[in-house]
């Protein structure tokens, strides 16, 4: 492999905080590398070192002649004034200097270099580049090119960034969070964009599924050293766990050699002038390891949410438009006690909107919205990051509370709470404008818990989160013992956390799928392969049912639902026992004839039990 660029012994720090010291890695041709750290480890300023957008303390980084790179920041900015297209052309690359290079020589008299210019613009392909800036946008579902950037959503914002460095087919690819703002269509659309080409890749990602899809290699910066794993995200959950077991049983060992060791270190001082002088510098790089922190094991956060009642909120013939686009066309709903919903749908949809409607911070057109009286919200959103910066971390949750309670007579200080959520007592007594954005959000998370809510609102929860993070809140929503509703791009997240989806389709088209996000995905692409064999394009049109629609199941319909969970449980049951059996080795010729002719008839009776089960579940009981 062509190696393409080549990093030893990079140390940097701000002030007397060390982010990373000594670490060496390489990138070659055609490698696709996920970085993964928690906040505040460096993750994206060691992404802004190899971009050349900030300096480094010590080592050295070395670049192939004539590499090109593109690196997209995790926060694009762009003058506002510009259109779409302009801001294409706005971001300093090789061929945009190029062409402004080629257009000042036009304008020369004489044209100096002009044939050098005409053999690097075709080599380049900088003939067509507004050709494939258009391409790229219009793939990203951006067609209005004379659009402002001031009136794009941060999701547009980020699918321009995203078009600025496709555009120039670059050799090395450096993404920062290319995930975040992007709805599951055009995420699963660069997964695939990724997947196909043969740039090499560096990128840090909390999206887990695009990382296993997407990345071959993992690097990880933790404790300030970099650790490198040959395999997938799958691979390194696994290769991480033995390195962290190997190093607790490390730094056990030191312990109880360290507590002997200390003794020998304590005796009278006229015996230490005849110790060895090895073994004294050998107990300091034991004291060392020994006072490494431990990682910690997996310890369940299980927090007794305050009381919640069997009413929780039943919204009514809801409307809500603006001007021509329909967020709530008659919706109604009943939400059920401890009900762990997931919200999914395309950017524009009205997923945000709706949730402001259920916490009170926007008015339907018409219809009613009932709360409980014994819900208390727990509401993240993505714009509620209002922090004093001269106060300590610490400070900022025990405003709130000082304890926590677990039930049984159990309780959490605010610092253990921190400490549970990753924020060393270092960190704790650190200021807020110290904190990384990752860090702030973990922070705001943090306020919210603490106030021991009964119904938990997210809106976008994974932005922004670092992976260690993310699997911390995953565990409490598990255990979480109370009601959730999750509006996230993160389909990993949502298939931990949730228990059915309502998917946001577009001008008021709400339907509730039971299942997760990979549940849904499977039976959209089952469902979209059943209609192209039906030939029937207008189906959709005249198949859907509403949630709002309350037309209820004849006894007819009830009946056959009942007898389809039956039939559907024993062809499961009878498709596990034909496989254990064909994997046994243990049948004859004429068995193994037989049953592998079977299997194939039960797929196609579960996959046809199934989907007449969805459609029976969309009609309300």
């Amino acid at each position: 492999m062509i190696p393409y660029l080549q990093v030893e012994d990079l140390t940097k720090s701000f002030g007397d905080l060390v982010l990373f010291h000594q670490i060496s890695f390489g990138i070659a041709q055609g490698q696709r590398i996920g970085l993964i750290a928690k906040n505040g480890s460096g993750k994206t300023t060691l992404l802004n070192i190899l971009a050349g957008k900030e300096g480094y303390d010590e080592g050295k980084i070395t670049y192939r002649r004539d590499l090109r790179v593109g690196y997209l920041e995790q926060s694009p900015q762009y003058p506002e004034e510009l259109t779409v297209l302009e801001a294409c052309f706005h971001h300093g690359n090789s061929t945009v200097d190029l062409i402004k290079e080629y257009e000042k020589c036009m304008e020369t008299p004489g044209n100096p270099g002009l044939e050098d210019l005409l053999a690097r613009m075709e080599h380049e392909k900088a003939w067509d580049y507004e050709r494939r800036a258009k391409q790229i946008l219009s793939q990203l579902k951006i067609t209005n090119f004379d659009q402002y950037i001031k009136h794009l959503s941060g999701g547009q914002l980020k699918r321009v960034a995203l078009a600025n460095v496709l555009i120039t087919e670059p050799d090395l690819l450096i993404m920062d969070e290319p995930t975040n703002h992007l709805d599951l269509d055009m995420t699963e659309w660069l997964e695939e964009y990724l997947s196909r080409g043969t740039l090499s890749l560096l990128m840090v990602t909390h999206d887990r599924y695009f990382l296993d899809r997407v990345c071959s290699e993992i690097i990880e910066i933790d404790n300030k050293q970099l650790y490198s794993y040959k395999g997938n995200y799958s691979y390194y959950l696994e290769k991480r766990q033995e390195r962290i077991d190997a190093t607790n049983a490390e730094i056990a060992r030191a312990n109880n050699l360290y507590r002997t060791e200390l003794e020998w270190m304590r005796r009278m001082p006229q015996a230490r002038g005849h110790k060895a002088r090895y073994r004294e510098e050998a107990f300091y790089e034991l004291e060392k390891v020994a006072k490494q922190r431990m990682y910690d094991a997996n310890v369940k956060l299980d927090v007794k949410a305050s009381y919640i009642g069997s009413k929780i909120f039943e919204a009514d013939h809801l409307y809500k438009s603006f001007g021509d686009l329909k967020i709530l066309d008659d919706f109604s709903y009943i939400f059920a006690r401890y009900e762990k919903m997931g919200i999914v749908g395309n950017n524009g949809t009205g997923k945000s909107t709706f949730i402001k409607i259920l916490m009170g911070l926007e008015k339907p057109d018409s219809g009613t919205l009932d709360i409980g009286e014994t819900v208390r919200f727990g509401y993240y959103s993505q714009d509620g990051l209002k922090f004093n910066e001269q106060m300590k971390v610490i400070d900022v949750i025990t405003d709130i509370a000082e304890v926590i309670e677990l039930g049984n007579g159990k309780r959490l200080t605010a610092s253990q709470f921190l400490q549970h959520f990753l924020f060393t007592p270092e960190t704790q007594h650190s200021y807020v404008y110290k904190l990384s954005g990752g860090e702030r959000r973990r922070l705001f998370l943090c306020t919210i818990l603490m106030k021991n809510p009964n119904f938990l609102v997210l809106d976008e929860p994974t932005n922004d989160l670092d992976i260690v993070t993310l699997q911390v809140l995953e565990e409490y929503l598990q255990n979480f013992k109370g009601c959730v509703i999750v509006v996230s791009h993160d389909r990993y997240f949502m298939d931990k956390v949730v228990d059915h989806l309502l998917v946001f389709k577009g001008q008021g088209d709400i339907r509730d799928f039971p299942g997760n996000y990979s549940d849904y995905r499977e039976w959209k692409i089952a469902k979209a392969e059943h209609d192209k064999e039906e030939a029937k394009p207008k189906e959709e049109k005249t198949q859907r049912v509403r949630l709002n629609d309350k037309r209820k199941m004849t006894f007819k319909e009830k009946k056959e639902f009942e007898q389809l969970e039956k039939e559907i449980a024993e062809l499961e049951a009878e498709k596990k026992a034909i496989e254990d059996a064909l994997c046994s080795g243990t049948l004859s010729v004429d068995e193994l004839t037989e049953k592998s002719k079977r299997l194939p008839q039960l797929e196609e009776e579960l996959d046809e039990k199934s989907m007449r089960w969805l459609e029976l579940s969309e009609i309300e009981g």
